[in-house]
């Protein structure tokens, strides 16, 4: 890195972070406007250890490669390609589904995924399933906010959710009396996840006998649930976040399990999901996650078709149905500084029951809990606090039926539209598809074939430079996204110096990265038309 552009970091952080004991004050000054979801005034550190309370495992940077200081003395921004690559990669997922008889009948071809810590822990997750009731495929992307535990806690939940909104009235009835006999129950969904992607083993029971009591009050409807699958997503969204805030209020004798529930209501969490069944794909967003459609026209050229709109101060609609839901004295009050009542970004989110609840019932719950303050809770009412709730957890549903020249999907974080605008993405992963088949060179063997000769082909391939091309198209975006310079290329100082920042310095310049692509099978896709 050189020598300008870490004196320009290094003072940039001192004019902007004041470092004091053991908490952290933060200036008003903020590079960009998005990067703190929750505007805190004072951020203390967690007194608890790491991990305490079952809730910090998650992948983040390895420590050899982050620093804990913006002294210029202990900031070293050299790193190896090798120590690049092996950052990047490290929370790379990838699925190719299954064919049949050599042929894929699935219009999803594969799907590729990675994530890129900046806060520490993580605040973003992601999920991919498979529905085994509907064959459908279900894909999502969780930004979390004061806290990774709301986050963690949708990310395990809401598929499951949204599989049981779609269940018929005779599987629930199959799974309800295979569960009063105390026999195993089907499997709801066959998860894709990458090692470090972790669940709640300690409360799993517990979001079992709840997801279990959601079924229930499907089957006491008197006819078929017979949901739509906008309507099933926008009751699982509805039922889960109601769920969050039910169980924090519930009695709970087990100290750890009452911790998580008081974690989990008083974070916050923002969600994408798409389910792709055929030539039906449904995205639910609630929040500032993003979807958008890559789109190949017929003269060759690529298009964007955005599936979601950002829920914040900037969307019109969004200032105009918080307007409806409110009396007009609260007009100028609802959005202070770009934020709902001056605190949260997104306008829509599960969990910050702050945001929902009474101030009576906030003071109820957090005056009869343990140490708040050592689960990093505060209780802060903002000013203006009329009429709650001002948050919902309600998603805007897009419907959009697959055609042939639909390429891939892109979900993501907003730490990536922040960086990136999404014609640039669907240039970058379009640019990386084609690169990547003009690269490899066919397989044509000569008979007899022998493993030198295969060797010799491998090289081939080698030389022409794939092995340094990221196979990940998540890894590639993430790399543009804090890496590219101002002509659009990647500036290998510059995204070194990103990978390097403290940990009290990188939130500033970057947010957590979580990225899903999802490619379509088009062989699939033309012959759903062809039949039809």
């Amino acid at each position: 890195m050189s020598r300008t552009v870490s004196s320009w970091i290094l003072s940039s952080a001192r004019s902007s972070i004041i470092l004091q004991g053991k908490g952290r004050w933060y200036s008003i000054y903020i590079p960009n406007r998005n990067k703190n979801k929750w505007k805190l005034v004072f951020s203390k550190t967690c007194p608890c250890p790491a991990g305490s309370c079952s809730l910090d495992r998650t992948f983040s940077c390895p420590k050899a490669f982050r620093h804990t200081s913006t002294e210029e003395e202990h900031f070293s921004f050299q790193l190896s390609p090798a120590q690049i690559n092996d950052i990047l990669r490290a929370g790379e997922l990838s699925h190719r589904t299954l064919a049949l008889n050599g042929r894929n009948a699935n219009s999803v071809l594969r799907f590729e995924s990675n994530q890129l810590a900046s806060n520490s822990p993580m605040e973003d997750r992601r999920s991919a399933a498979t529905c085994l009731q509907t064959a459908g495929m279900m894909f999502g992307v969780f930004d979390g906010h004061a806290g990774a535990a709301c986050a963690q806690a949708v990310s395990e939940r809401l598929l499951h959710y949204i599989a049981v909104s779609l269940m018929p009235r005779q599987s629930l009835q199959e799974i309800e009396l295979a569960v009063e006999a105390m026999k195993p129950v089907r499997p709801i969904l066959q998860w894709h996840r990458h090692p470090n992607d972790v669940e709640y083993q300690e409360i799993t029971s517990q979001y079992f006998e709840n997801l279990r009591v959601y079924w229930q009050h499907l089957l006491d409807l008197d006819t078929e649930p017979g949901f739509s699958l906008e309507e099933a997503m926008i009751c699982a969204f509805k039922r889960l976040d109601s769920d969050i805030s039910l169980e924090v209020q519930a009695p709970q004798e087990n100290e750890l399990m009452r911790n998580i529930a008081l974690q989990v209501a008083f974070s916050g969490a923002t969600a994408c999901v798409a389910h792709i069944d055929g030539v039906h794909l449904h995205v639910a967003n609630t929040g500032d996650c993003r979807a958008v459609l890559g789109v190949r026209e017929e003269d060759g050229t690529w298009s964007t078709v955005p599936l979601t709109r950002d829920h914040n101060a900037y969307d019109e609609f969004e200032i105009r149905r918080l307007k409806r839901e409110h009396p007009r004295s609260e007009e100028k009050t609802l959005f202070v500084n770009d934020r709902l009542l001056g605190i949260l970004m997104p306008s829509r989110a599960f969990g910050d029951v702050q945001l929902k609840w009474s101030k009576e019932l906030q003071h109820s719950i957090l005056e009869n809990s343990c140490d708040v303050e050592a689960l990093n809770i505060y209780q802060y009412v903002p000013p203006n606090y009329h009429t709650p709730p001002y948050l919902t957890a309600e998603p805007e549903v897009t419907y959009h039926k697959l055609r042939s020249k639909d390429k891939f999907l892109v979900i993501a974080s907003d730490g990536l539209w922040e960086m990136l605008s999404n014609e640039k993405v669907v240039k970058l992963v379009a640019g990386h598809l084609t690169e990547l088949n003009m690269q490899k060179p066919p397989l044509t063997f000569k008979k007899p074939v022998n493993l030198g000769y295969m060797h010799n082909l491998l090289l081939q391939r080698k030389s022409k430079g794939l092995a340094s091309l990221d196979q990940n198209i998540a890894t590639h975006l993430i790399r543009h996204a804090i890496g590219s310079n101002e002509s659009g290329e990647v500036d290998p100082e510059k995204l070194a110096a990103m990978l390097t920042l403290p940990e009290d310095l990188a939130r500033m310049y970057r947010d957590d990265i979580t990225v899903t692509v999802v490619y379509f099978n088009s062989e699939t896709i033309e012959d759903y038309y062809r039949s039809h």
